[in-house]
C-alpha cells in the first residue's frame, strides 16, 4: 500500500519558492526550466524526495506544484494501473505579475527501478 503525500519546497533559478506535493513511493525529482535574462533555458532541480520508498507506487500518480509568488497552483494526477509511466513533463505560463506570459516546465520523475522496494 502507497503511503500518504508528503510536502517539501525548492526555489528556481530567479529564487521563487516552490511548494510540492508529492507521493513518496513514485516521486525521485522535480525539475523546472525557466528562460534567463540571457535568453537562454536553464534547467534546476527543485526537490529531491529524501526518502527510499518504503514499498510500490499506487496506481494513481499525484503531483501538486505551487508557486505562490508566479500564482501558479496546479495537480497532475494519472492512473498508472501497470506502474510504466516513468516521467511526466508540464508546460504551463505564469498567469500574473511581473513574469505574466513565461513559460515554465516541469519534469517529474519516479524513482528509479533499482531503488524500489520490492527491487522490480
Amino acid at each position: 500500500m502507497a503511503r500518504h503525500n508528503r510536502e517539501g519546497q525548492g526555489e528556481d533559478q530567479h529564487g521563487r519558492r516552490y511548494l510540492i506535493g508529492y507521493q513518496p513511493d513514485w516521486f525521485h525529482q522535480i525539475k523546472v526550466a525557466r528562460g534567463l535574462d540571457s535568453g537562454r533555458q536553464s534547467t534546476k532541480i527543485l526537490l529531491r524526495n529524501p526518502d527510499p520508498p518504503s514499498g510500490d507506487p499506487g496506481s494513481r500518480v499525484r503531483t501538486h506544484i505551487v508557486a505562490p509568488d508566479l500564482g501558479i497552483d496546479i495537480e497532475v494526477t494519472l492512473r498508472d494501473e501497470r506502474g510504466v509511466v516513468r516521467r511526466i513533463t508540464v508546460e504551463t505560463v505564469v498567469p500574473e505579475g511581473e513574469e505574466k506570459g513565461e513559460t515554465v516546465s516541469f519534469v517529474v520523475s519516479r524513482v528509479p527501478d533499482g531503488r524500489r522496494a520490492d527491487g522490480r
